[in-house]
């Protein structure tokens, strides 16, 4: 525990909806909700009027809408975000080496290491500023703890909110917890909250009066020495600048299970080039294909496999999910699937020749089973060669029509869109071959609302513009 509040934790207030208020005049001080907009999805983010009526992160969506049947409802657009986050990290970084994201909206700073402040009033004039300059680089607004310790400061930037600064003085740690709940307590979930609650511990003090040897004896070793220890507001943990990434994924769930065994096959296979994109953007190459499957009994199972060496192939990544996808039952329905590298490691010389190895043997494995498969349906007559072909691989056609869902994702509600004529606007909505813009821009006042059809040759998608004048332009491109 430091002497001094001069840990930081930042938290952008309602982030995701906050950033489309701030480009979409029309929404501002209105609910907005953004998220899946399937039947399956979920709510990321739901601005604070949203909050009002219930509606909160990971709620599905369904429950969203009836919640608040009025509010606008936006597809996430996490270039754009992460366009926005990297001007909020930036200034972050000018107060101190020693900056820890923890996601896009969200970070400790080591104020004594940036040199910026050693006690109480360094620490509050160095998060006053951060929040101002936050404010008027985006528009936006975020929330500041200051304490000794990062818990603390968690906790603290958590009573700030919305756009709010709160500072916990050192030494006054126990008084300020004693009497909340322990669910305070990060790392304390719904699970662990309710064993202690049937327990008879309820707050922060009654974790202090349980003792460490009755939460060991309730929670086990480490997680009960840990609460002990957090309870007392002990937390020497120091913010790390950098975390090496362990692992690259991307999954999806669909609005309907699905049955067809090549068009899963399909999915998983454009999942793959999905990931390895990002895992390329990344800068890292990695040993371990993932393989997830969500059956329609929700029940998940996953598979792996390990190469001989680190790659950013999307040929190998396919093929080996493909692989791994025979080795899964989807008997009776996919609702989610997804495919991950992990094993990651920065792309070396060394690793290409492995990897070329790797590949040489499997294309000498794959050949002798292509000739055991040949003698077999030799042996088993004309009948079995004409089953296996029946049962080979058919064509793509057989895949759903791709049209369609082109054209819903390309006018998704909330995505951004130019037009010749009435210039930048965003989706409202779309459906039976109509798109509806409105047509306003970040530092406008509300703009008017046309309805065009869907392949209007005029009408295309655009990139997000700045937020603030003279702001940095976004390209999702």
């Amino acid at each position: 525990m430091r002497a001094a509040p001069t840990i930081l934790h930042l938290d952008m207030d309602a982030f995701f909806a906050a950033a489309e208020q701030a480009s979409k005049p029309s929404l501002r001080g209105k609910p907005v909700v953004v998220g899946g907009l399937g039947p399956r999805g979920v709510v990321a983010t739901a601005s604070y009027e949203a909050r009002r009526f219930g509606v909160h992160s990971a709620m599905p969506m369904g429950q969203a809408r009836r919640l608040a049947p009025n509010a606008a409802y936006l597809v996430p657009r996490f270039a754009f975000y992460r366009a926005i986050s990297g001007q909020v990290m930036e200034l972050l970084g000018r107060l101190s080496p020693l900056v820890e994201p923890l996601s896009l909206d969200e970070a400790f700073v080591d104020l004594e290491a940036g040199g910026v402040a050693d006690d109480s009033a360094g620490a509050r004039e160095a998060g006053e500023r951060l929040r101002r300059d936050i404010l008027t680089t985006t528009g936006l607004t975020g929330s500041v703890g200051l304490a000794g310790s990062k818990m603390l400061a968690k906790i603290a930037s958590e009573e700030a909110k919305p756009d709010g600064l709160v500072l916990i003085e050192p030494g006054t740690e126990r008084e300020l917890l004693g009497p909340r709940s322990v669910r305070i307590i990060p790392g304390v979930g719904p699970a662990t909250g309710e064993h202690l609650r049937r327990a008879g511990i309820g707050t922060v003090a009654e974790v202090v009066e349980a003792g460490e040897d009755e939460l060991v004896r309730l929670l086990g070793r480490a997680h009960g020495t840990s609460l002990y220890a957090m309870a007392l507001g002990r937390d020497d943990r120091p913010v790390v600048a950098e975390r090496d990434a362990k692992s690259v994924s991307v999954e999806d769930t669909f609005d309907v299970d699905l049955h067809d065994r090549l068009r899963i096959r399909l999915e998983v296979e454009r999942l793959a080039e999905r990931c390895v994109a990002r895992l390329r953007g990344s800068g890292h190459s990695g040993r371990t294909i993932v393989l997830k499957v969500r059956r329609y009994d929700f029940s998940t199972l996953t598979r792996s496999e390990t190469l001989r060496g680190p790659t950013d192939d999307p040929v190998v990544v396919r093929d080996a999910a493909a692989r791994l996808l025979d080795l899964v039952d989807t008997t009776g329905g996919v609702r989610l699937l997804g495919v991950g590298v992990s094993g990651l490691a920065d792309y070396t010389q060394e690793d290409l020749f492995a990897q070329a190895e790797a590949e040489a043997v499997a294309e000498a494995e794959a050949g002798a089973e292509a000739a055991a498969d040949a003698t077999a349906v030799a042996e088993a007559g004309t009948e079995a060669a004409e089953r296996a072909a029946e049962t080979g691989p058919q064509a793509p056609a057989a895949a759903p029509p791709a049209a369609t869902e082109t054209a819903e994702r390309h006018w998704a509600p909330g995505n951004d869109v130019r037009h010749a004529v009435y210039g930048p606007g965003w989706v409202q909505g779309s459906g039976v071959g109509r798109v509806t813009v409105r047509f306003e821009e970040p530092c406008s006042a509300p703009g008017r609302v046309r309805t065009f059809v869907v392949g209007d040759p005029d009408l295309e998608p655009a990139d997000p513009l700045p937020l603030v004048p003279g702001g940095a332009t976004v390209s999702t491109a």
